[in-house]
């Protein structure tokens, strides 16, 4: 390690890894973030089983989408969806395949998430690890999969830039020294009780992240470690946010928070403070998200049946995520795949609860639209 004013990153530092921070400078975002939370879990719990389950699949699908496309990958939002389906047994229609790269995404996640109390060890992380890798390839290029990295073309070093204009954004610990960091990190993840826990899962992202110990698929793996200290901070495997979306809305200032914290001192007030902002317009985000999920409930106990039925539920998503075109009985016959009478009872149902209401004429039909909500 270098000391003294060599010390060019954080994990050069003679103490490291003694986190500092003034808990003072962010106790009021924390107070809010836990206050957010736990307003969010409670008016999703209130839902009902089925409609959780509901925003749970939905919130799932975008922490997986976002998380590789932070990195430049772009999966099928529906191959994603499907995959999540199927594994938790959920009925969702208009499944459809997912290849193996997507089921080995899904599968960690839903691992980090739904079994965040078991502990976090180097064998659980070699299988996310091969999960997100099933050919050994990232790209063109071979990996040393299910195993840490051997640093045998160099050091692990984060670049930007084409080749002969790269620059480099941060050097990870030698290889040679990676299982005693890792040792270390996993004791502190698995017993560590005395921090706020989710000061804890900033703090495991971060530590991950430096530690930078795979090829490849480091930041998916760090945050899907933060989305397990987040599930063991909710006291629920179920999520109902997607952290790693905001921090793809806000990828710049998150890449450029790690990397200025990485170059840093031991002192991590910043990143903490940038982290629980993230989180708190997270929990916001998905407020507004679930806003649509929540008025379908509502929704529901005003019917006399005390539910929609399958269609009603089908269009009306449809309908609250920027249905195009004006929407007739026909259309809804169509997509719904009914006879148009069923269709005209499902729309009239509708309308006379005030959901709908009818906003001109065509000159074949009568179009409809949703009242605001």
């Amino acid at each position: 390690m270098n000391s003294g004013n060599h010390q060019k990153y954080i994990w050069q530092h003679a103490e490291w890894p003694q986190w500092l921070f003034n808990s003072a400078a962010f106790s009021q975002l924390l107070s809010q973030v836990n206050l957010e939370r736990g307003r969010l879990l409670g008016s999703m719990q209130a839902l009902g089983f089925k409609l959780a389950e509901e925003a749970s699949l939905k919130v799932l699908t975008s922490e997986v989408v976002k998380s590789s496309e932070i990195e430049g990958e772009r999966l099928n939002p529906e191959a994603v969806r499907s995959s999540i389906a199927r594994r938790l047994g959920i009925e969702a229609g208009g499944l459809v395949p997912s290849d193996k790269h997507v089921d080995g995404v899904v599968e960690m996640v839903l691992d980090a998430t739904r079994n965040c109390s078991a502990a976090l060890t180097h064998e659980r992380l070699f299988g996310w690890h091969a999960a997100l890798f099933p050919t050994g390839h990232s790209g063109m290029f071979k990996l040393t999969v299910a195993a840490y990295r051997d640093d045998a073309a160099g050091a692990m070093q984060v670049v930007s830039g084409g080749i002969g204009h790269e620059k480099v954004h941060y050097e990870a610990p030698s290889a040679a020294i990676l299982q005693t960091e890792m040792t270390n990190f996993l004791d502190w993840f698995n017993h560590e009780l005395g921090l706020d826990p989710v000061i804890k899962a900033g703090l495991a992202h971060l530590w991950f992240v430096t530690l930078h110990p795979f090829d490849d698929g480091n930041g998916r793996i760090g945050r899907a470690i933060c989305d397990m200290a987040l599930a063991r901070a909710d006291g629920s495997p179920q999520r109902f946010y997607s952290l790693s979306a905001q921090m793809q809305r806000e990828r710049e200032d998150y890449y450029n928070s790690l990397e200025q914290t990485q170059k840093g001192t031991l002192d991590v007030t910043a990143w903490l403070t940038w982290f629980l902002g993230c989180l708190s317009r997270a929990v916001q985000s998905a407020n507004e998200e679930l806003k649509g999920v929540v008025y379908l409930a509502n929704l529901s106990h005003r019917l006399p049946s005390g539910k929609l039925n399958e269609r009603q539920m089908k269009m009306l998503n449809m309908m609250m995520h920027g249905f195009n075109g004006n929407l007739t009985t026909g259309k809804w016959a169509k997509i719904a795949q009914c006879s148009t009478d069923t269709a005209l009872r499902d729309v009239s149902e509708l309308v006379e609860l005030g959901v709908l209401i009818k906003a001109g004429e065509s000159k074949r039909a009568a179009h409809y639209v949703l009242v605001s909500y």
